[in-house]
Protein backbone atom coordinates (compact mmCIF):
# COMPACT_ATOMS: atom_id res chain seq x y z
CA UNK A 1 0.00 0.00 0.00
CA UNK A 2 1.00 3.49 -0.84
CA UNK A 3 1.29 5.92 2.14
CA UNK A 4 -0.65 9.00 0.15
CA UNK A 5 -0.45 12.13 2.33
CA UNK A 6 -3.79 13.16 3.26
CA UNK A 7 -5.64 16.67 3.37
CA UNK A 8 -5.33 15.84 7.18
CA UNK A 9 -2.63 16.76 9.50
CA UNK A 10 0.46 14.43 9.68
CA UNK A 11 -0.32 11.82 11.83
CA UNK A 12 2.13 10.20 14.46
CA UNK A 13 1.07 6.60 13.55
CA UNK A 14 3.27 3.50 14.51
CA UNK A 15 3.69 1.18 10.89
CA UNK A 16 5.73 -2.00 11.42
CA UNK A 17 5.83 -4.77 8.56
CA UNK A 18 5.09 -8.50 9.59
CA UNK A 19 5.60 -10.93 6.47
CA UNK A 20 5.22 -8.46 3.84
CA UNK A 21 2.04 -6.78 5.28
CA UNK A 22 1.91 -3.59 7.15
CA UNK A 23 0.05 -3.13 10.37
CA UNK A 24 -0.90 0.24 11.87
CA UNK A 25 -1.21 0.53 15.91
CA UNK A 26 -4.64 1.59 16.48
CA UNK A 27 -4.71 4.53 18.83
CA UNK A 28 -8.26 4.34 20.19
CA UNK A 29 -8.44 0.01 20.27
CA UNK A 30 -4.81 -0.47 21.14
CA UNK A 31 -4.54 -3.47 19.10
CA UNK A 32 -2.14 -3.76 15.87
CA UNK A 33 -4.35 -3.45 12.26
CA UNK A 34 -3.78 -3.88 8.45
CA UNK A 35 -2.83 -0.93 7.06
CA UNK A 36 -5.56 -0.53 4.18
CA UNK A 37 -6.28 2.30 2.46
CA UNK A 38 -9.33 2.90 4.88
CA UNK A 39 -7.49 2.55 7.48
CA UNK A 40 -5.28 5.10 6.89
CA UNK A 41 -8.02 7.25 6.64
CA UNK A 42 -9.30 6.07 9.97
CA UNK A 43 -5.95 6.36 12.10
CA UNK A 44 -5.42 9.84 10.42
CA UNK A 45 -9.09 10.98 11.63
CA UNK A 46 -8.65 10.02 15.06
CA UNK A 47 -5.14 12.17 15.45
CA UNK A 48 -7.49 14.52 13.86
CA UNK A 49 -10.08 14.41 16.18
CA UNK A 50 -7.75 14.68 19.30
CA UNK A 51 -5.95 17.25 17.76
CA UNK A 52 -9.17 19.19 17.87
CA UNK A 53 -8.93 18.86 21.53
CA UNK A 54 -12.15 15.52 22.01
CA UNK A 55 -10.79 14.00 24.69
CA UNK A 56 -9.33 10.20 23.63
CA UNK A 57 -11.42 8.12 25.99
CA UNK A 58 -14.93 9.72 24.25
CA UNK A 59 -13.78 8.10 21.29
CA UNK A 60 -14.56 4.89 19.46
CA UNK A 61 -13.92 3.09 16.77
CA UNK A 62 -15.24 0.29 14.73
CA UNK A 63 -18.85 0.55 16.93
CA UNK A 64 -21.05 -2.20 16.56
CA UNK A 65 -24.94 -1.32 15.84
CA UNK A 66 -28.04 -2.66 14.55
CA UNK A 67 -29.52 -1.56 11.91
CA UNK A 68 -33.21 -3.04 10.14
CA UNK A 69 -32.00 -6.31 12.38
CA UNK A 70 -28.18 -6.21 10.70
CA UNK A 71 -25.46 -5.63 12.16
CA UNK A 72 -23.19 -2.93 11.17
CA UNK A 73 -20.25 -0.65 12.23
CA UNK A 74 -19.31 3.04 12.72
CA UNK A 75 -15.79 3.82 11.76
CA UNK A 76 -15.43 6.46 14.62
CA UNK A 77 -18.01 7.70 17.36
CA UNK A 78 -17.73 10.40 19.22
CA UNK A 79 -19.40 10.42 22.97
CA UNK A 80 -20.49 12.89 25.32
CA UNK A 81 -19.09 12.54 28.71
CA UNK A 82 -23.16 11.76 29.51
CA UNK A 83 -22.20 8.21 27.12
CA UNK A 84 -24.87 9.29 24.73
CA UNK A 85 -23.25 9.33 20.64
CA UNK A 86 -22.87 12.76 19.80
CA UNK A 87 -20.59 12.44 16.56
CA UNK A 88 -20.54 9.68 13.87
CA UNK A 89 -17.53 9.59 11.14
CA UNK A 90 -17.59 7.95 8.24
CA UNK A 91 -14.25 7.15 6.23
CA UNK A 92 -13.52 6.10 3.22
CA UNK A 93 -10.27 5.14 1.26
CA UNK A 94 -9.13 8.26 -0.71
CA UNK A 95 -9.58 7.00 -4.20
CA UNK A 96 -13.61 6.29 -3.04
CA UNK A 97 -16.12 9.72 -3.90
CA UNK A 98 -18.18 10.79 -1.08
CA UNK A 99 -21.53 10.03 -2.78
CA UNK A 100 -24.94 9.47 -1.83
CA UNK A 101 -24.44 5.86 -0.85
CA UNK A 102 -21.78 6.92 1.44
CA UNK A 103 -24.11 9.68 2.81
CA UNK A 104 -27.47 6.82 2.86
CA UNK A 105 -24.66 4.60 4.83
CA UNK A 106 -23.75 7.18 7.41
CA UNK A 107 -27.55 8.27 7.79
CA UNK A 108 -28.33 4.65 8.23
CA UNK A 109 -25.69 4.35 11.27
CA UNK A 110 -27.98 7.33 12.89
CA UNK A 111 -30.71 6.33 12.19
CA UNK A 112 -29.63 3.66 15.46
CA UNK A 113 -27.48 6.22 17.12
CA UNK A 114 -29.24 9.26 16.69
CA UNK A 115 -26.14 11.87 16.70
CA UNK A 116 -26.04 16.07 16.10
CA UNK A 117 -22.98 15.53 14.08
CA UNK A 118 -21.82 13.69 11.02
CA UNK A 119 -18.86 13.86 9.09
CA UNK A 120 -17.40 11.81 5.82
CA UNK A 121 -14.35 12.01 4.74
CA UNK A 122 -11.94 9.89 2.26
CA UNK A 123 -9.10 11.84 3.82
CA UNK A 124 -9.25 14.12 0.90
CA UNK A 125 -12.32 15.94 1.12
CA UNK A 126 -14.52 16.57 4.13
CA UNK A 127 -18.29 16.63 4.56
CA UNK A 128 -19.31 18.21 8.27
CA UNK A 129 -23.33 17.95 8.91
CA UNK A 130 -25.39 19.27 11.73
CA UNK A 131 -28.53 17.85 12.64
CA UNK A 132 -31.16 19.85 14.76
CA UNK A 133 -32.37 17.14 17.00
CA UNK A 134 -35.88 19.49 17.59
CA UNK A 135 -36.53 19.96 13.61
CA UNK A 136 -34.62 16.87 12.40
CA UNK A 137 -33.09 19.37 9.72
CA UNK A 138 -29.61 19.15 7.97
CA UNK A 139 -27.41 21.80 7.84
CA UNK A 140 -23.46 21.48 6.08
CA UNK A 141 -21.21 23.13 7.63
CA UNK A 142 -17.77 24.46 6.21
CA UNK A 143 -15.41 23.19 9.01
CA UNK A 144 -15.27 20.69 11.98
CA UNK A 145 -17.88 21.83 14.57
CA UNK A 146 -15.90 23.52 17.00
CA UNK A 147 -19.28 23.83 19.47
CA UNK A 148 -18.93 20.60 19.54
CA UNK A 149 -20.59 19.35 23.59
CA UNK A 150 -19.31 16.87 25.40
Amino acid sequence: MQLTPLNLPKAPLKLKRKDGVVYVECLIRRKELILTPEEWVRQHVLHFLIEKGVPKGLIASEVSLKYNERSKRADVVIFGRDQQPRFIVECKAKDVLLTEAVFRQIAAYNHTLQVEYLMMTNGIQHIYAHIDKVSGQLKYLQNFPEELHL
